[in-house]
């Protein structure tokens, strides 16, 4: 049986990419630095996943082992060496973590296994990630000058767009069995075709795409900034769940709004059909109301000084909109909301607020979103003060 390895056990390793692997008949080889989980799936031998779609489905995923990513090194070198597959599901923070074993593994297929391939599948959600991980590697200087050879011939760096979405385990289902992973059923996951090495390998899910920057865009200026309108929106009116806040007619209007603005902007950057953009907003929509998933507002929302970074789902799409003189008015909304976004459950909220006191709202313009178009500050401005001037409910024209 061919093997695959899968750097990071976690949701998105084994509830995501372990069930494409697993239903491809592949062998899987899960890295992970959580001793307890890496021990419970060496117990268990198998783990399921519940498919939370119309209804419940679950699933069982066996055929693998765990391997601790510091006490097993060698070994794990070993399966480097064998396989021509490699994923990472570590967080994006993470990634570059695993250079030295990525580095090690190399280097012995150069002296093994030097005929076959190795394309490193990145499932994090960073931009560039397969670039940035070729350069952190290439920058330790650690490669002989053949090796370096076999390194840019026989080694893929393949990104990805992750969009299935999970859920989190209540506090019953962690103490019955905390190998659960909880998903919806979406099981796309389009790669970049001319970045393998090779052969692309036959595994069920895989959507190889010329362009994976237009799907990379779609993915975050589609799926992720409308995801955070939901959420900023759905918290500021008191509600728990993404599901509950889809069900708020003013809600969705601005939601339709938001995405009207960035579907006309990926018509114009990418040349995306009409229809092909309606059945994927449709789609995501009829998503996000899957009650199933009782995905939170907070989960969704939490982190705001990230998700407002000058590249991130919502000024980064208010920054291309103007590019293509579109001008985003409901965007400027939703970044509006994500200012007001007030908890104390969420350091970077707290954190956020506090700076807002301290410095206000046009230092947090200027240094954290590094917008520059005065009508986009003035906008964003009146919508906050709108938003601040009002208890908790409020009405948008």
């Amino acid at each position: 049986m061919e093997k695959v390895i899968i750097f990071g056990a976690g949701q998105i390793g084994r509830g995501f990419i372990g069930e494409l692997c697993y239903d491809s008949g592949l062998f899987i080889i899960f890295v992970d630095i959580d001793e307890n989980i890496i021990n419970l799936l060496n117990k268990d031998k198998t783990y399921p996943i519940y498919l939370l779609g119309k209804e419940k489905i679950e699933k069982k995923i066996s055929n693998f082992e765990c391997l601790h990513l510091k006490n097993n090194k060698e070994r794990i070198i070993d399966e480097i060496v064998k396989t021509q597959i490699i994923f990472t599901s570590v967080g994006a923070k993470n990634l570059f973590t695993l250079s030295e074993i990525i580095i090690d593994g190399i280097k012995e297929k150069f002296r093994k296994n030097y005929e076959s391939y190795l394309n490193i599948i990145i499932c994090e959600n960073l931009l560039s990630a397969g670039k940035k991980l070729k350069e952190e590697i290439l920058n330790k200087n650690l490669f002989s000058n053949e090796e370096k050879k076999f390194f840019q011939e026989r080694v893929g760096f393949v990104e990805t767009v992750i969009s299935r979405m999970t859920s989190p385990l209540t506090e019953i289902e962690k103490k019955e069995n905390p190998l659960l992973v909880k998903v919806e059923p979406y099981k796309i996951l389009p790669v970049d075709k001319n970045s393998f090495k090779g052969k692309i390998p036959e595994i069920v899910g895989l959507l190889p795409v010329e362009n994976l920057k237009k799907y990379e865009e779609l993915k975050l200026f589609g799926h992720n900034l409308s995801h955070v309108c939901v959420a900023y929106y759905g918290f500021l009116k008191g509600y728990k769940y993404i599901w509950e806040s889809m069900k708020d007619k003013e809600i969705t209007d601005l939601l339709s709004k938001v995405q009207n603005e960035i579907k006309k902007y990926l018509k114009k950057k990418y040349n995306f059909k009409e229809i092909e953009l309606k059945d994927y907003f449709e789609d995501l929509n009829e998503r996000f109301k899957n009650k199933l998933l009782n995905d939170t507002v907070f989960r969704v929302g939490r982190e705001p000084i990230r998700k407002i970074g000058k590249e991130e789902r919502i000024v980064g799409a208010i920054k291309r909109c103007s590019e293509f003189d579109i001008f985003p008015e409901s965007i400027c909304f939703v970044l509006a909301m994500a200012l007001c976004y007030n908890t104390t459950l969420d350091e970077e909220s707290v954190r956020l607020q506090k700076i807002l006191e301290e410095k206000g709202i046009d230092f947090i313009l200027n240094e954290i979103c590094e917008i520059d178009n005065k009508k986009i500050i003035e906008t964003v401005k009146k919508y906050y003060m709108e938003i601040k001037g009002e208890s908790g409910s409020f009405k948008r024209d």
